[in-house]
């Protein structure tokens, strides 16, 4: 990512300094300028190639920007998406279907679907959404258990009933409808991958024909280049041929000044003519040179006010979109405070119902015994028993000391 960014930039870069490299050439020209017609056509295909340069930057800026525009919207519709998934699994599936039965979910996701999507894929995205997603409303347990019988029998009709052996809590009817609905999504998915086959195809098409034209395009430069410099030889020649002419007029007026003198006041005045139309063709080029600048800058004005038309409308749009997005948050948020305050009113039932039943057990339990405060003070029976035990052995005559046995290992040391 970090290196197709620096590519792009010093692209940019590239296309930027050649543009300025041919602006200040213009500049260089516009400071010393000559009254001939070479120079203005000079000056016209200068301007030219800068025009060229600056409308193709702008042009592959937009479409770059457009493209980046595109992938932003399909990521933003996928998030969405997912982010509607895992809410419906949080859930459960009776949630879920509730949830994507929404007319105001249904309608933006259809709409995203509809304009950056081939119809194949909307279609194929619709059925998911409307039949519980890519297990038909079943959890992920029983739709394997389903995918492993009926791939064994290839979806002939005997595996319904080893399927019910699998699929404990599902009727003949919902294996049959979650057949009909996994045929149809076969189908489905069939089409969108053929979809999305023919749509790489007709973009590589598309990219074969940009090129083709584009190597068209050049060689028409080149051609448009050798005629021009063709031109200008020819040009020079015929300058060459000029100048020999007068040098040819020079010495046959030196040799004949006396009978042209007559001729020479008529050429004179005929030359005086030809400076008057050049300087009026040169002022007439100055107006026509002025009016097109002037057009460009409108233009130019233009075009940046439809951009910031075209940028305010969009950033709008977006904040559209969030507002969207953050009504659909807040429709979550109070569906699962008023789920928790349910389950917490249903945990203060089941309490004060578990407190009634232990009142109820004690109440049979309960047993009406007296206390005897002096038998506290009285000794046990046990210890009266001891201490007789003890008296009467005290009674008699001690005949021997009992003392510890001596270990084997030390016996005889």
């Amino acid at each position: 990512m970090t290196v197709s960014r620096k590519t792009e930039k010093a692209k940019i870069l590239q296309q930027l300094s050649k543009i300025q490299n041919n602006v200040k050439r213009l500049q260089q020209q516009l400071k010393d300028v000559k009254p001939t017609p070479e120079f203005v056509d000079k000056l016209k295909e200068m301007m030219e190639e800068v025009e060229n340069a600056i409308n193709a930057f702008k042009e592959e800026q937009r479409q770059i920007y457009e493209q980046l525009l595109k992938e932003e919207r399909t990521a933003i519709n996928e998030l969405s998406l997912f982010e509607r998934k895992v809410e419906l699994w949080a859930l459960g599936s009776s949630i879920a279907e509730k949830v994507s039965k929404l007319p105001s979910a249904r309608v933006s996701v259809g709409k995203t679907l509809e304009n950056h999507l081939p119809e194949e894929v909307v279609e194929f995205e619709r059925f998911l959404q409307r039949t519980g997603g890519r297990q038909g409303g079943w959890d992920d347990y029983d739709h394997q258990n389903f995918l492993k019988v009926w791939t064994k029998h290839k979806g002939r009709l005997p595996y319904v009933d080893e399927a019910l052996e699998y699929l404990c809590g599902r009727t003949k009817e919902d294996i049959e409808q979650h057949d009909k609905w996994y045929q149809e999504f076969l189908i489905l998915q069939k089409r969108k991958k053929e979809s999305i086959k023919k749509w790489k195809e007709k973009q590589q098409q598309g990219k074969e024909g940009n090129l083709k034209e584009k190597e068209k395009s050049g060689k028409m430069l080149k051609e448009e280049w050798l005629q021009h410099e063709e031109a200008q030889k020819q040009k020079a020649e015929e300058r060459k041929r000029q100048q020999a002419a007068i040098e040819a007029w020079k010495k046959q007026k030196a040799i004949a000044f006396a009978m042209e003198n007559a001729s020479q006041l008529k050429l004179e005045k005929e030359k005086e003519k030809k400076q008057q139309k050049e300087h009026q063709r040169q002022c007439h080029m100055k107006l026509l040179l002025e009016r097109y600048t002037l057009q460009k800058k409108e233009k130019e004005e233009l075009e940046k006010l439809e951009k910031e038309k075209r940028e305010e409308a969009e950033k709008e749009e977006r904040k559209r979109i969030a507002a969207e997005e953050i009504t659909k948050f807040q429709e979550s948020d109070l569906h699962k405070l008023k789920l928790r305050s349910l389950q917490k009113q249903a945990k203060e039932v089941e309490k004060q119902e578990k407190e009634k039943r232990l009142a109820k057990l004690r109440v049979k339990v309960e047993a009406g015994v007296t206390g005897d405060r002096t038998r506290l003070c009285r000794p046990a029976e046990g210890w009266e028993e001891r201490a007789r035990e003890v008296a009467a052995t005290a009674s008699q005559p001690l005949l021997r000391i009992p003392r510890r046995a001596t270990p084997a290992w030390r016996q005889g040391l």
